[in-house]
């Protein structure tokens, strides 16, 4: 698994995605009615998402996965980056990349929330 390409291929299924590259080439943003919830980016030469997660779910996943570490140059508590590794499983990516999506919708708008729900049910 590439972990960009399987990250990109989650993202760009999510209702209301936009995908933009607002800080130069090689850093793909995705946002889900102008609020981002997911980075995707190189470090070092290894890939890297940063995921939005719920505070007190931060530390577990840092705790539980090597390759999870604090948000990369985001708020610490409300981010973390997910690192290319052999063990990285694309369920997993899946999960978060889908909490992540979530947790921002719940901030929107009820229009943007109905809105979304509806593209949902429409895909299904």
């Amino acid at each position: 698994m590439h972990l960009h390409q399987y990250a990109d291929q989650v993202a760009q299924a999510l209702p209301q995605t936009t995908l933009s590259q607002p800080f130069g080439e090689g850093c793909n943003v995705y946002k889900v009615a102008n609020k981002v919830y997911l980075m995707a980016f190189k470090l070092e030469g290894k890939a890297v998402l940063n995921i939005k997660v719920e505070p007190q779910h931060s530390e577990m996943l840092r705790d539980f996965y090597p390759f999870i570490h604090a948000g990369y140059h985001m708020n610490k508590r409300h981010w973390i980056s997910l690192y290319e590794h052999e063990e990285v499983k694309e369920d997993l990516v899946q999960d978060l990349i889908q909490s992540s999506y979530d947790l921002v919708v719940k901030t929107l708008s009820k229009n943007d929330q109905n809105r979304i729900s509806l593209l949902r049910e429409l895909d299904h």
